[in-house]
């Protein structure tokens, strides 16, 4: 694994792919480093970590949010294949038969817990599953929060996510853009519902109502292929993301490459 010490590095994130034909998010800290979700099938997954330099053996923990196939499709498999301990809660294990998962752990009521130093905080999200998690992780310091799949911002989700150093965001869709696109309206219902996904301007209210005076990365993530574009994304977006350092997009093909998170000094104002 990377000295990430010997770079001045403590924490690092990059994406395998984000959107609704498959996600994965790798986190990686000086101990360890951990997979949120994975819907691809094992070998893509190992194509997709090789681009990043990483291979499934690397990995202390795979994280799952929920149970839709394009999170959780290769979980078993990956996990069985390199013996990779699971983390998800049990809401989310027993909504669909996972076969045997050698090392599985399960989060009860959204308790944080440890992995080698790292602190994870799983959050509870209004999204259409049966106990869906996202999450806040600290380390050093440092707090990345990972936020997709959910219909709308609650007061809980706001005040989880307040003051974090980096920040992946879903902006799934442009309302107009759902309202005349494809999808039968059935669809449609559940993708702008309450506990369907984010649209542009609920993220970029989101970011305004939250503290992110310490924020270096924003990755705007989950765009949906045929309900938004990248413009239409970014002019919702640009407002109020003026201060952010970097401001990436992910995307379903290449998601994103590893972001550095790294201690800035904060000198508190004189009085």
């Amino acid at each position: 694994m990377l000295d990430l010490f010997s770079t001045g590095v403590r924490l690092r994130f990059a994406s395998l792919g984000s959107g609704s034909r498959g996600n994965a998010t790798l986190v990686e800290w000086a101990q360890g480093s951990l997979l949120i979700d994975c819907g691809f099938t094992v070998k893509e997954t190992e194509l997709r970590m090789a681009r990043l330099g990483k291979t499934a053996r690397d990995l202390t923990a795979i994280l799952v949010t929920h149970e839709h196939s394009d999170h959780i499709k290769g979980v078993p498999a990956l996990a069985r294949r390199y013996d990779i301990p699971v983390y998800m809660t049990p809401g989310t294990y027993h909504s669909r038969d996972l076969g045997e998962l050698p090392k599985l752990n399960l989060i009860h009521a959204y308790t944080p817990f440890q992995l080698e130093g790292l602190q994870v905080n799983p959050v509870a999200v209004p999204h259409d599953a049966r106990e869906p998690a996202q999450f806040v992780f600290e380390y050093e310091g440092l707090r990345l929060g990972i936020l997709t799949d959910l219909g709308s911002i609650t007061p809980h989700v706001e005040a989880a996510y307040q003051a974090c150093d980096a920040i992946l965001l879903e902006a799934n869709h442009d309302p107009f853009m759902l309202a005349s696109g494809p999808y039968p309206p059935s669809l449609k219902q559940r993708v702008g519902g309450q506990w369907g996904h984010l649209s542009n301007q609920q993220a970029a209210g989101f970011l305004q109502r939250i503290d992110t005076r310490r924020l270096q990365h924003l990755v705007v993530a989950h765009i949906s292929q045929k309900n938004n574009s990248l413009d239409v994304a970014r002019a919702a977006l640009e407002p109020v993301t003026q201060a952010v350092q970097q401001v990436t997009y992910a995307c379903q093909d290449q998601g994103f490459d590893w972001l550095a998170v790294v201690q800035v000094e904060r000198i508190a104002a004189s009085a």
